[in-house]
Formats: structure tokens, sequence, C-alpha cells
């Protein structure tokens, strides 16, 4: 399966990881067929800090509504460009006129804190870390969970191994592939998730993208 030029950021093979998905599961091979091309990017031209308060902006939104309140926030800000002290200089007033939530604010807020606390990786020293060493450190933030590191390690880490097993869309492209009539549980996400191994970020964009497409069943 060929990779489009969509696809940057990656420090593994792209088209072998695609290749191995469909030789160990015919289901996702089906997937694979149905969708086509990969194309998923790794951006990092925000910084950890900015990329951390789009995710939390972004926590159980659609991506539409999402949009629209993390834009209003940018324009709150020089170049809607967001740095530590900035943000705290905000009330919670201002950052609920964005239309953020009580908890949210106090993420972000809590997320500059630590920030200029000195408490929140650079991306050079996340690229030195494991998985569970980036997971342990990102949730010590208030209002950031597995979830949320796990999406940094996919899309702005590029990390080729990651299963997000909390992931609702994740979960719903495996129910769809397999024509379950319930959401499959963690655990048996998990285990069918093993024979993906060492791609699972890249079975994780199928599944995604399997929610608007149309993929036998079997």
């Amino acid at each position: 399966m060929p990779v489009t030029d969509a696809a940057q950021g990656y420090s593994f093979d792209l088209a072998a990881a695609v290749a191995h998905l469909a030789a160990v599961d015919s289901g996702l091979a089906r997937c694979i067929q149905s969708v086509g091309e990969f194309q998923l990017s790794v951006r990092r031209n925000r910084s950890v800090f900015e990329y951390l308060i789009r995710s939390i902006v972004y926590q159980q939104l659609t991506g539409r509504a999402a949009a629209t309140i993390y834009g209003r926030l940018l324009d709150q800000f020089p170049y809607r460009r967001i740095r530590p002290v900035q943000l705290l200089s905000r009330t919670t007033a201002e950052l609920r006129a964005a239309g953020l939530s009580g908890s949210k604010c106090r993420a972000l807020q809590d997320l500059a804190e630590k920030a200029l606390a000195g408490q929140l990786p650079e991306t050079s020293q996340l690229h030195r870390m494991t998985e569970d060493e980036i997971v342990r450190r990102l949730t010590v933030i208030w209002g950031v969970g597995r979830w949320t590191a796990e999406m940094l390690l996919i899309f702005y880490l590029g990390r080729p191994d990651i299963l997000p097993l909390s992931d609702l869309g994740v979960r719903k492209g495996y129910q769809r592939l397999r024509g379950y009539s319930t959401l499959p549980t963690t655990e048996k996400l998990e285990r069918a998730g093993r024979r993906w191994r060492p791609y699972r970020t890249v079975a994780s964009w199928y599944l995604w993208r399997s929610l608007d497409t149309q993929v036998p069943i079997g």
C-alpha cells in the first residue's frame, strides 16, 4: 500500500507498517483496502505546552465545537500564540468567555503553572523518554489523563505503537470492523491489538477512518 507525502514526521517505514497490518489481520486488510492510503501527519509546529492546550480544549467535544472554542481562546493572545505567563494572566472569567468549561480552565491554569515550574518536558526530552515515562509525566497535570498523553504520542511525537484503548472512535471502529453488536471492552481490544504490534498507531488510524468508510465486515 503506497503512502502519500502527507504522512510526514514518522521515524518508521509507513509502507512496511501498513503491509504488516494487512498480513496479520484480514479484517484490517479489508479496512486498509477500503480506506486507502495512510495519510496521518505528525505536526510539531507548536510547543509541547501549546499542543497540550489544544488537546485539553478538544477533550470530549466534537471537532467543530472544539475548533470554535479553540479559535476564540487563541484570539485572546498576541499573534494567537499562548505562553504560560500570558495564560496565567487571564482570569477564569476571560477563559470562560471563549467557551471553556470550569474544569478546562483549571486544567489550563495547572498546565501553565507546571510549565513555569519546569515540570513540563520539552520536545527534545520527550524524544528520549519511553511511552510509559511520558504518560506518567503528563498525567500529573490536572485534567490530563492517559488518553491526552496518548494523543500526544501519536500526533506530536509520531510513536509507532500506540493503541488508545479508551478512545471511543477506535473502539467503534473495531466494533464495526468485526460486526459486534456492542462496543468491545478495552481488554478485548488490547488482546486484538497484540497482533498489530509494533504498528498499533497505524492500526488506530485505520480504525478511526473506518467510521467514515464502507468496510466489508468479516
